[in-house]
């Protein structure tokens, strides 16, 4: 292996320990991402390389001439380049920032990446008809145009009538030309034998061979000597001469009609901005709500994003300040999920997926769970409900809402999440918490 093989194998590494992406989402930078690019961190292998003394030496016992005299001052050596400074240009230690690597993907790629990391199953729906268009021509009908007459089919009806009628009339013939029987008797030994054979078929052959009457003792010796041949043997020695059809055998095709879905979703983000959600607790609501934003996103073929603050009162707000955003004021969840009602009756629920995630501190004002929020969550459709509870320094004491919500929906219920963040190390689980419950709905 050469040093050229040596330099792709470290490059190879180095684009492959890109970092962990369960990693990413609880301690990574995610600010250096926007919505339809994400960059993780790739975690740099250096590339080997020879590293060169840069200072002249002269040989041994040598000098650079004008050797000084025994005392004579010598003066201050001269500063050189890596002494005293971090990447040998010169500059104070320090100085510069290291540069970092980041491998882009976008949304879809991200969710893909996502599924296979924590073993999501998720598979959208689609419910906009965009497009009506033909399929296959797989349906039959009984009238049509003879081009789509399906002959194949009316061909093989007839032939199974065929086989179901046909019979082998010269053993009946010689069955007639025993001695003294009547055609009453070759009818019922024809029955017996299951043939689809008729009394006036009969009564027309016995007449047919009345001069050769009495050529057979009996119907046995008949089985002893003549040989029976079954429709299929006589259909592969003869052919097909003639097949039944019939009006009913005939069904015409005609193509499927396909209704084309687009998988729209609308994602309705709420969070508590009162005064008890300090830096923290935004903190992981950011880290938790921002990969589920990229998550849907790369899911779904068109993504729309609402986000509603709230304190007391509710009001929307953009992206870009949904995180950052704290008010003084108290605290009265179902504020945001009247204005989210309000809000979702631009995007119809015939049309569009619904994802209504909710996060805070479990503060809320009396009652306002049990009385308001959950008749809310309940009267709202959404393919899932989730709340997201951050509580970094433990529960306070009026911290309750998400414990009210799993004692009122269960923690078996298929469109209703509670996940519980208390720091990074949480995010992960509680995003599969929420997104393993929508595939359980699916299901």
């Amino acid at each position: 292996m050469g040093l050229r093989d040596d330099v792709e194998r470290f490059r190879e590494v180095g684009e492959q320990r890109r970092e962990d992406l369960a990693e990413f989402i609880q301690y990574g930078d995610l600010g250096q991402s926007r919505p339809g690019e994400i960059k993780i961190p790739v975690k740099i292998v250096s590339l080997p390389e020879f590293a060169y003394d840069q200072r002249d030496k002269g040989g041994v016992g040598q000098g650079d001439g004008g050797t000084p005299d025994v005392g004579q001052p010598v003066g201050q050596p001269q500063p050189q380049p890596g002494d005293g400074d971090d990447d040998g240009d010169g500059d104070e230690p320090g100085e510069d920032g290291g540069e970092h690597e980041y491998y882009e993907m976008d949304p879809e790629e991200f969710a893909q990446e996502l599924d296979e990391e924590l073993g999501l199953e998720l598979e959208p729906k689609g419910k906009k008809v965009i497009e009506e268009k033909e399929g296959p021509f797989t349906d039959l009908t009984r009238s049509g145009p003879d081009s789509t007459l399906d002959f194949e089919r009316m061909f093989k009806e007839g032939l199974k009538r065929k086989l179901a009628m046909d019979f082998d009339e010269e053993f009946l013939y010689e069955l007639c030309k025993v001695e003294g029987i009547t055609p009453r008797e070759v009818f019922e030994w024809a029955r017996g034998k299951n043939l689809p054979v008729s009394m006036a078929w009969v009564e027309e052959a016995h007449s047919e061979v009345d001069d050769e009457r009495g050529k057979w003792a009996s119907i046995e010796a008949v089985e002893a000597n003549v040989e029976r041949e079954s429709v299929q043997q006589k259909i592969r020695r003869e052919g097909i001469k003639h097949v039944p059809f019939r009006r009913e055998d005939e069904r015409y095709r005609y193509p499927e009609i396909i209704e084309e879905k687009e998988k729209n979703v609308v994602v309705v983000n709420i969070r508590d901005v009162s005064g008890s959600m300090r830096e923290k607790k935004r903190e992981l609501v950011e880290r938790t709500f921002t990969p589920l934003d990229w998550y849907l996103q790369g899911k779904y073929d068109n993504a729309e994003f609402v986000y509603i603050a709230h304190d007391a009162d509710a009001w929307e707000v953009e992206r870009g300040d949904f995180f950052g955003i704290r008010s003084g004021g108290g605290t009265k969840i179902s504020s945001a999920y009247d204005l989210a009602a309000e809000l979702l009756e631009e995007y119809p629920w015939s049309d569009w997926n619904r994802y209504v995630f909710a996060a805070g501190d479990s503060e809320n004002s009396s009652n306002d769970t049990e009385e308001r929020v959950i008749p809310l969550m309940e009267e709202i459709d959404a393919n899932l409900h989730a709340y997201v509870e951050t509580q970094p320094s433990g529960n306070a004491i009026n911290a309750t809402h998400a414990e009210e919500l799993e004692r009122h929906f269960g923690h078996d219920a298929d469109d209703v999440a509670v996940a519980y963040v208390n720091s990074e190390a949480d995010v992960a689980d509680a995003i599969y918490e929420i997104l393993s419950t929508e595939g359980e709905s699916d299901e």
